[in-house]
């Protein structure tokens, strides 16, 4: 596992501050699928300002997804971030990954968390409130809300509004963990998910689609860090 310091960002108001533990201050979470150029990518990423990796691929048996998975645990390592393995547990335990993810068909976080013990890393997928009450008294370090708008990542699935995203955030704050928000994050949808509260973001296509991992994730994370920087100084107002 990677060695992961404790961090809390005091520029983005008092959600940050209450936020703990091992993603405390992180706010560009990266998801991505298995790809020829997987180390190099992810490296990219982070190099622009991503902060935490998953990885999720859904085809892939145990051990080529074990193979690939130790490829995205160095990189991270090396860089210093978690290293997320989507969906099992199991592979997580093997692959040496900070933590897992897991969707509401999932394993279970309870038993996520038996397998992986009480330091490891747990996320858990939610899309509507009924899925978002129940998450609080799972033993999760933060849940995924959305996908805002509906995306190509979860075909079928429509999307939550901003109005859901900003009731998890408000919801979570009270339990001190962040809400990562998904669907359609660019830098160009940032400014509004910031205003209705979003602290923690995660990418997929604006990253794994991009020519340029590296200059799109440093393009994001800009984006991002300006709007908190801004819903700071309007705070203080």
């Amino acid at each position: 596992m990677t060695e992961l310091p404790l961090r809390a960002d005091t520029t983005a108001g008092p959600q940050a501050l209450e936020d703990r533990g091992p993603l405390a201050g992180r706010r560009l979470y990266l998801c991505t699928g298995n790809r020829p150029d997987l180390a190099r990518f992810v490296a990219g990423c982070v190099r622009g300002g991503v902060d935490v990796v998953q990885l999720r691929d859904k085809t892939l048996e145990a051990r080529p997804l074990l193979r690939r998975a130790a490829i995205v645990r160095a990189v991270c390592s090396d860089l210093g971030v978690p290293f997320i393995l989507n969906d099992r547990p199991d592979l997580a335990l093997e692959a040496g990954a900070d933590g897992v993810h897991v969707g509401q068909e999932d394993a279970p976080p309870s038993l996520a968390r038996r397998i992986l013990g009480p330091f490891a890393i747990v996320g858990l997928s939610t899309h509507a409130q009924e899925e978002l009450d129940r998450s609080e008294t799972e033993p999760v370090d933060y849940v995924s809300a959305g996908p805002v708008v509906e995306t190509p990542t979860k075909p079928g699935r429509p999307g939550t509004g901003v109005a859901y995203a900003a009731l998890a955030v408000e919801r979570a704050t009270a339990l001190r963990r962040p809400v990562f928000v998904t669907g359609g994050v660019e830098p160009s949808t940032v400014p509004g998910l910031v205003a209705a509260g979003v602290r923690h973001f995660v990418a997929v296509r604006w990253l794994t689609g991009a020519d340029d991992p590296e200059a799109a994730a440093r393009a994001l994370r800009a984006a991002i860090d300006r709007a908190l920087g801004s819903a700071r100084v309007e705070r203080q107002r």
